[in-house]
């Protein structure tokens, strides 16, 4: 499999797990330290061949992701699902990753859609119980996964959701498949 665009990584690692998935060529943040060169050239890329961010599925990667995103907007995104990119030890990064949950990634790459109508207000996710709810993290965690978008606390979802062109279909399946798993247990309130 042959990526376009560049691929953004934090570390020589991620790289090395990228290579032996794809072929592809890697910009390397050096993690969250990102500096002006590093973002000079994921502009460059941006405008010559499109950039994918990949960053590990935690604080620091979402970190970086949004860095470049403001910088070079119209990037396109792919997700690993948290137990996909997780060792033995708790380490969590792209290294971790099979070459075969690498590739399932990259093939389900999202584009930025920054400045396009949103899909879903904001009222939507209490009503959908993304947040002020008793499990609002798992259902956000799982909704998340489903439809590869990572996890991220209630407004960073929103954002996603929004931001990376989720249609309102493509959600309510995913939502229909956790409904009945997530619902309050007896006695439970959501205030």
């Amino acid at each position: 499999m042959r990526i376009k665009e560049v691929i953004v990584v934090e570390g020589y690692h991620d790289k090395q797990a990228i290579d032996a998935a794809v072929t592809a060529d890697c910009l390397i943040s050096g993690g969250s330290a990102v500096n002006e060169s590093f973002l000079r050239q994921v502009e460059r890329a941006a405008k010559e061949r499109g950039v994918i961010i990949f960053t590990d599925p935690d604080y620091a990667g979402e970190r970086i992701r949004r860095i470049v995103s403001r910088r070079a907007p119209g990037c396109k995104h792919a997700f690993l699902p948290r137990e996909e990119a997780t060792a033995r030890d708790g380490d969590i990064g792209i290294e971790n990753a099979t070459a075969e949950s690498i590739r399932r990634a990259l093939d389900s790459v999202r584009t930025d859609w920054t400045g396009v109508e949103p899909e879903f207000s904001w009222s939507e996710m209490t009503e959908y119980g993304l947040t002020a709810h008793p499990r609002a993290a798992e259902r956000r965690q799982y909704i998340g996964d489903k439809l590869g978008i990572g996890y991220g606390n209630a407004k960073t979802l929103w954002k996603k959701l929004n931001m990376l062109g989720v249609s309102r279909t493509e959600f309510e399946q995913v939502y229909q498949e956790i409904e009945p798993q997530f619902q309050l247990q007896g006695g439970e309130s959501t205030t």
